[in-house]
């Protein structure tokens, strides 16, 4: 390769969300001396939102379930491909992941040569909780796609040995590389800018909160039904969701239903979820499954104590007891315990609140994340 030129990577992405996050911060921190990006994105994505980070802008439909459309897609990407002649194409999340290793099969880079391949599945689809049917085909998809790219990057040591375990490919094309959350634009932001009188929220309230889409995923029902024991406990507590989904009408019929209406907010989808963070006293996290958990880096980055789920990647973030706690899925009394723990305590409030706030400077810092996958790209 003429070292004298930037290396192209072209980054292929469907799922918006956290890994339009991811990606934001990743083009932010990657030397613009040695690498120009292309994004290649579904229309989930907002291009207003890559104007300075992006060498180039593609839009491509791609869609979740799998049909007929992903013909179309693959065609599409494979042209992208052909278009730019990248050096290496970078798929983001599961669906992006199988478009592009097929569009990918023997392209080559603007030299001649095979371009490389690598791969982000941002948590694995078999892993989520569902059918056991659809947990085997994802499995399968990826086993058959596992030889068509040349690096799989797992973003916890959890998704990595999940795939070890599925024995989707050999242990040395796996690279784990953690995810991370951009401090330092959190650091020169404004604070401050959501206040509790905003929100209806009592001034002495005692806030538990999360922040999530409003899915099964991240048991915002179980949120609720340990919201009602945790008022018995702590008669000024308040709840804040922060996010919107499919379960937001369950969860406010059960708030009414158990006379939490008064003492339970709901933002919707907002794009400055930290700004809401600021007004927890308590952060959750119940999460079914998590590839990762971006938002328990940032509760740490606000200095919050945090409550979260014990299983997949998780405990690979919280260290029980040191700086934070764990609860077993869907466990209502063990988070009821926790949170009482957590507001009568201030010694061990503090303790878990200064060493996850070490810790997220330490182990989560995005311009980490991308300096790891700079080494990468070079090493290709």
């Amino acid at each position: 390769m003429d070292n004298s030129r930037k290396i192209k990577i072209m980054h292929v992405a469907q799922a918006a969300g956290g890994v339009d996050c991811y990606l934001r911060m990743l083009l932010k921190y990657l030397d613009k001396e040695k690498f120009e990006n292309i994004v290649v994105l579904s229309s989930n994505f907002v291009r207003e939102d890559y104007a300075c980070l992006a060498d180039e802008y593609e839009t491509v439909e791609m869609q979740r379930s799998i049909g007929k459309h992903d013909i179309k897609a693959i065609v599409e990407v494979r042209k992208l491909i052909k278009k730019y002649k990248p050096d290496i194409v970078y798929a983001h999340s599961s669906k992006a992941g199988a478009i592009v290793r097929i569009a990918d099969i023997s392209m080559k880079d603007s030299g001649g040569r095979r371009n490389h391949c690598i791969y982000n599945p941002h948590g694995w689809a078999f892993n989520m909780k569902t059918n056991w049917k659809k947990q085997k085909m994802y499995a399968l998809i990826e086993k058959i796609a596992a030889p068509f790219c040349e690096e799989i990057i797992c973003i916890s040591d959890a998704e990595k040995q999940s795939a070890l375990n599925k024995k989707i490919c050999a242990e040395n094309k796996v690279q784990v590389i953690y995810n991370g959350v951009d401090i330092e634009a959190y650091e020169n932001s404004i604070h401050g800018t959501i206040t509790r009188a905003e929100l209806g929220i009592p001034r002495d309230a005692f806030v538990v909160g999360m922040v999530g889409r409003i899915s099964q995923q991240k048991a915002p029902d179980i949120f609720i039904k340990a919201a009602k024991l945790i008022k018995n406990d702590i008669k000024n507590s308040y709840f804040l969701i922060v996010g919107s989904g499919e379960m937001e009408r369950e969860v406010r019929e059960y708030a009414t239903e158990n006379g939490l209406e008064d003492c339970l907010h709901i933002t919707g989808w907002v794009g400055n979820p930290m700004c809401y963070v600021e007004l927890f006293n308590v952060a959750c996290l119940l999460s079914r499954w998590e590839g990762f958990g971006l938002v328990l880096p940032e509760y740490m980055l606000a200095k919050k104590p945090i409550v979260a789920s014990r299983v997949d990647a998780i405990p690979n973030i919280i260290n029980d007891g040191k700086n934070g706690v764990l609860v077993d899925v869907d466990d209502v009394e063990a988070i009821r315990k926790k949170i009482n723990l957590i507001y009568k305590n201030s010694e061990f409030r503090t303790k878990i609140v200064d060493r996850a706030y070490e810790d997220v400077y330490e182990k989560f810092d995005q311009k980490r994340v991308a300096q790891e996958h700079e080494i990468l790209f070079m090493k290709l």
